[in-house]
């Protein structure tokens, strides 16, 4: 098709985008490759299989990473430390291996990198990410309007979060708590959950609903957690049936009623996309997909009740704060795997190092209370996408700079932004990033402007649900 004498007809046709997307999947494949992708394939899959491998005696019983997390957001900071404690034990018995997998991981690419003639894995990895509208430059920048503009302001956050909290400062086993009774917490059982979910989504539009129940019908959910499952939650396409799958772990915490909104806002952009005749158009960069996933997180806010009760207001809070409180942290992973891949041959204690400088400038408040562990630079290590899709996580923090802007837009006027919203997921894989933002009328993340605008509102926001 690239090579077709027709090509310019077939533009005309298919669209521009489709040949520039065609090529970047050329220049980031070759058959030559191969061997060196099935070793990738092969340490990923290790990697996740000794995260998974996680069987931790607590509390009377074993535990594995995910179910251990109820623990660490207990209202009982003592049950809260001691569950982190336990979490450090699996990854302290462990290091080795998780270094060495990730040594090698990064060599691995730094070495098809330089087969393919790129200086290193950063152009690479932009190019399997399928970057279209920016570059790594472009990110930086992004990333430096979070460090001049958010942390500031987030500090303050944390001052005051630490005042709620009665504690002398901030652990970091309170990262995660908002409230000195604790977190919100959904009520009811996970069927219980699903019969809240089916009435949110019949109600919030004829999409949803057409699209929930399609989910219900046809058992697209395996969300309960179990000994020896992997970790984590996820949304995936099955395009031989037309249908979004949704994997994740119940834990009883406020993670579930994000797997609700969150996922499924994966689930419907994908379900809206699959009629799209062009199929390449069907399927979308990761930053765009993040927005649909996060927007939901957001849109879903009248519906809250249903879930935590008396503790609604509470949970809009922490849910304002926690996005906020994120896009330093996806900052810090961004940062780090570009400064890892542009040295390759960085030892582990040389990129532990580099992760705690990067906490210091991006995260000030934390206070890792002596943890042997996390408090010398592992952090990353708990992370997956930096072992298993580098650059990914950034995605992350551009599109939830978008989602907050619709959060602040609901307030003004919800049924334009809702109307913008369907209509970015309607478009799917047609446009660019910055472009399909700018159609939807909302700031692009690269703007000089677009976080303070969304520390403006937000702030302003945040002050009225306390």
């Amino acid at each position: 098709m690239i090579n077709s004498p027709f090509r310019a007809e077939l533009e005309k046709e298919l669209g521009e985008l489709w040949f520039v997307n065609a090529e970047l999947k050329l220049k980031g494949f070759d058959e030559k490759l191969i061997e060196e992708m099935q070793k990738e394939n092969a340490l990923c899959t290790k990697y996740n299989k000794l995260l998974a491998s996680a069987s931790l005696d607590f509390d009377g019983k074993k535990q594995n990473l995910s179910q251990l997390r109820a623990y660490q957001l207990s209202a009982d900071r003592e049950v809260r430390k001691a569950a982190y404690k336990k979490r450090t034990e699996f990854f302290v018995e462990n290091e080795k291996e998780l270094d060495d997998i990730y040594d090698e991981l990064v060599k691995l690419r730094h070495s098809m990198a330089q087969k393919m003639g790129y200086e290193n894995y950063i152009k690479l990895g932009y190019i399997k990410m399928e970057r279209n509208s920016y570059d790594a430059a472009t990110v930086k920048r992004f990333r430096d309007q979070v460090k001049k503009v958010l942390v500031p302001f987030l500090r303050k956050m944390h001052e005051q979060r630490q005042k709620d909290l009665g504690v002398e400062s901030l652990k970091f086993f309170d990262e995660d708590i908002y409230y000195a009774d604790g977190n919100p917490t959904p009520k009811g059982t996970p069927e219980e959950m699903f019969e809240a979910g089916k009435k949110m989504y019949d109600e919030l539009s004829a999409e949803t609903k057409e699209f929930f129940d399609f989910m219900l019908e046809n058992e697209l959910f395996d969300v309960l957690a179990k000994e020896g499952k992997s970790g984590g939650g996820y949304c995936h396409f099955l395009p031989d049936y037309g249908s979004p799958f949704i994997f994740a772990n119940f834990n009883g915490t406020s993670e579930d009623v994000d797997v609700l909104t969150h996922e499924c806002g994966h689930a419907l952009a994908s379900y809206m996309a699959r009629d799209i005749d062009i199929v390449e158009y069907q399927d979308y960069t990761s930053d765009i997909a993040e927005i649909h996933s996060m927007s939901m997180e957001f849109f879903t806010a009248d519906w809250m009740q249903s879930f935590f009760k008396d503790e609604t207001d509470k949970f809009l809070h922490m849910q304002l704060a926690a996005a906020l409180a994120f896009i330093p942290y996806g900052c810090t992973v961004d940062e780090f795997q570009h400064i890892v891949y542009e040295n390759p041959d960085m030892s582990p204690s040389e990129r532990k190092q580099a992760w705690k400088k990067l906490e210091m400038e991006y995260k000030p408040h934390l206070d890792y209370d002596g943890d042997p562990f996390f408090g010398n630079g592992g952090h990353w290590q708990r992370q997956a996408h930096i072992y298993e899709r580098p650059f990914y996580y950034i995605d992350y923090c551009l599109a939830e700079s978008c989602a907050l802007q619709y959060r602040v837009w609901m307030e003004s006027n919800k049924k334009a932004a809702w109307t913008s919203y369907i209509d970015l997921l309607k478009k799917a894989g047609t446009m660019r990033f910055t472009d399909l933002i700018a159609c939807a009328g909302i700031k692009s993340p690269f703007e000089g402007e677009c976080i303070e605008t969304i520390t403006k509102g937000a702030g302003e926001l945040l002050a009225k649900l306390r």
